[in-house]
């Protein structure tokens, strides 16, 4: 077994973008851990914005099916189709993968977005200079 994924979470309180970034290996059991760990921290705070920022994954060992599943699933927070996320997946292979998400799940999430740099990721959302703590 390789290098574990570890993802974290940070919080802009101001602007209430609640940033997700992930380091390692992508595995199906590691992003079903994300999507659960996603939802109570965005219930937490009640983020008005998601980004999820993949720039520091090694290896995708996900499965397109999983990632189907996940965007075929009505997101579980009230009004979520409403609140604008946005993907940051510099890797060709990750940008593939998540323009399929965004694809298959535009009825579930018809606000995503996916990009390749953080600065993409903030222009979308049109917000300057955030600043991020740390989620415990």
């Amino acid at each position: 077994m390789g290098p574990q994924m570890v993802f974290r979470f940070e919080f802009d309180p101001v602007n209430k973008i609640l940033l997700s970034r992930f380091e390692g290996r992508l595995t199906d059991e590691s992003t079903r851990e994300f999507h659960e760990a996603a939802w109570k921290y965005a219930t937490a705070t009640d983020a008005s914005f998601g980004i999820v920022d993949f720039s520091s994954v090694t290896e995708f060992a996900v499965s397109s099916e999983l990632l189907r599943q996940l965007a075929r699933q009505t997101p579980g927070l009230p009004n979520s189709a409403r609140r604008p996320r946005v993907v940051v997946a510099p890797q060709t292979l990750a940008f593939g993968l998540f323009r399929m998400f965004q694809i298959e799940g535009e009825q579930t999430r018809p606000l995503l977005q996916v990009v390749r740099t953080m600065d993409e990721a903030f222009a979308a959302l049109g917000v300057q200079s955030p600043r991020f703590e740390l989620l415990e």
